[in-house]
C-alpha cells in the first residue's frame, strides 16, 4: 500500500517534470554520470526513509477525517464561514470531511457529542458559560460570529429609553425562565430606573421575535440578533427600536462559537485547528468578495450535494420554496411576496458580513465578566460560578 503511494507520486513527477521512473522510488535523481535509476534494494535506507515520511505526512493522500458539526438553528447567513469553507473545498484541502447537521427541533449538543452523533457544535457564549456552570463537559475553542445583540421593540410601544421597559411583557426563548427579565432589568437599572423584577410579563414566542411584537403578545423581545430581527422589522416597515446589550450593562454574549467535549478536543486537536483555519480562510473570501459569497450560499441552500446531510425540515423548506416559486409564476401577489423575501434575504446577508470577526479568540476576562453577571442575576449558582475558571470551558490554543 505504501509503495503504491510512492509510485503514484513518481508518476505525477514524471508527467510534470519528465523525470525517469523505472521503479516506485525513482523520484530520486540518478547517480552522477549514470542514466539508470536506483531500485528499491539499491536505495540507501537513510536516504529513502525521510522522503517516504514526508510523503505519508502529505494530507492529500490521507483519508479525510469526518467532522460532524451540529448547528444551533436552521442554516442561515450566520453560518457563512462554514458554508463557504465547505463549498469552496477548504475543508477538503485540510483533510476534513465536514458534515453540517441541523437540529430537528432542539438538542443538547454535548450529549450528542458524548453519544458520538456529533463531534463539534455551535452555541452562544451565554449558553456555553451556563452549561459549564451546570457541570456539563463542554469546552469552546473558536468564535466565528459576533453580532449586535439586544432588545427589540416597535415604534408603537411608547418606549424611548430602557427605563420605559419596566413592567412590560417580554418575549424570549426559554420563557418563563429568568433570562429575559434579567436582561431587561439590567438595562432598566443601567438607565437609572428602579423596577420590581417580578413585574415583567413573560411570553414564549420562541425565536419569532418580530411576530410576537406584531401580534402584541409582548412589548419587547430579547435575545435578538441585529442582523436578523432588526433588519426583518425594518424591511416590514415596523419602525423598530433597539437597545444593545453592550451599551446598557449586559455582557456582549450574542457571539457564536464552536465547542466540543474535552475528550473530543484532545482526540481531534490537529483537525480542529485545520477546521478553524479553513473557516478563517472562508471569512477572508466573504469579506473580499461578498457577491461571490452570496452566490456560494445561494447554491448551497438550493439543495446541492454538500447540503445533503441536513434535516427533513430543510427539505420541507426547499419544497415550500419551490412551490412558492411556481405559484409566483401565475400569481402576481405571490410574485410580489417573493420579491420582498429576496430583498429581506439580501439585507440580512449584507448585515451579517459586518458580524464576521477575523479574530477567533476570546479573553478570560470576557468570560469572567459574563459569569459574574450570570451569578448576579441568579442564572448561575452563586456557589459555583465564582469558582469556575474560564480556562475550564474555553481555550484559545486552537484559534491562536
Amino acid at each position: 500500500h505504501l509503495l503504491c503511494r510512492v509510485a503514484l507520486v513518481c508518476l505525477v513527477l514524471r508527467r510534470r517534470r519528465r523525470l525517469p521512473c523505472a521503479s516506485p522510488i525513482s523520484r530520486f535523481p540518478p547517480l552522477v554520470g549514470s542514466t539508470q535509476t536506483l531500485s528499491l534494494e539499491e536505495m540507501p535506507t537513510a536516504a529513502f526513509l525521510p522522503s517516504l515520511l514526508l510523503l505519508l505526512a502529505d494530507r492529500s493522500y490521507a483519508t479525510p477525517t469526518t467532522i460532524k458539526l451540529g448547528l444551533e438553528w436552521f442554516l442561515n447567513p450566520d453560518h457563512l464561514p462554514l458554508v463557504v469553507a465547505l463549498r469552496e473545498g477548504y475543508f477538503a484541502e485540510a483533510g476534513l470531511d465536514v458534515q453540517l447537521l441541523e437540529p430537528a427541533d432542539h438538542w443538547e449538543a454535548e450529549e450528542e457529542i458524548l453519544a458520538g452523533r456529533l463531534d463539534v457544535a455551535v452555541t452562544e457564549t451565554l449558553h456555553l458559560a451556563q452549561d459549564a456552570a451546570r457541570g456539563k463537559p463542554v469546552i469552546g475553542f473558536s468564535r466565528f460570529l459576533h453580532t449586535d445583540g439586544g432588545v427589540l421593540f416597535l415604534g408603537s410601544s411608547n418606549i424611548s429609553r430602557p427605563s420605559d421597559m419596566c413592567g412590560r411583557t417580554i418575549s424570549y426563548p426559554g420563557s418563563p425562565g429568568i433570562g429575559g427579565p434579567a436582561i431587561v432589568q439590567t438595562m432598566v437599572e443601567a438607565d437609572g430606573g428602579s423596577c420590581d423584577i417580578a413585574s415583567y410579563g413573560k411570553h414564549n414566542g420562541g425565536f419569532y421575535h418580530v411576530k410576537a411584537l406584531q401580534d402584541k403578545a409582548a412589548a419587547v423581545a430579547t435575545l435578538v440578533f441585529y442582523n436578523f430581527e432588526v433588519i426583518e422589522a425594518q424591511q416590514m416597515g415596523l419602525r423598530p427600536g433597539f437597545f444593545s446589550l453592550k451599551e446598557w450593562g449586559v455582557p456582549d454574549f450574542c457571539q457564536l462559537v464552536l465547542f466540543t467535549t474535552p475528550q473530543r478536543l484532545q482526540a481531534l486537536r490537529p483537525q480542529l485547528r485545520q477546521l478553524v483555519l479553513a473557516m478563517r480562510r472562508a471569512t477572508g473570501l466573504i469579506k473580499r468578495e461578498p457577491a461571490r459569497a452570496a452566490r456560494i450560499y445561494e447554491q448551497h441552500v438550493k439543495g446541492s450535494a454538500a447540503a445533503a446531510g441536513t434535516t427533513n425540515r430543510s427539505a420541507l423548506a426547499k419544497v415550500g420554496a419551490a412551490l412558492s416559486g411556481a405559484a409566483a409564476m401565475v400569481n402576481p401577489v405571490a410574485a410580489m411576496r417573493r420579491r420582498k423575501e429576496r430583498k429581506l434575504e439580501a439585507a440580512i446577508f449584507d448585515a451579517t458580513l459586518a458580524a464576521l470577526p477575523n479574530d477567533n479568540s476570546l479573553s478570560g476576562a470576557y468570560f469572567q465578566g459574563l459569569m459574574a453577571w450570570l451569578v448576579k442575576t441568579g442564572q448561575v449558582d452563586a456557589q459555583v460560578g465564582p469558582e469556575l475558571l474560564p480556562e475550564g470551558y474555553w481555550t484559545n490554543d486552537i484559534a491562536l
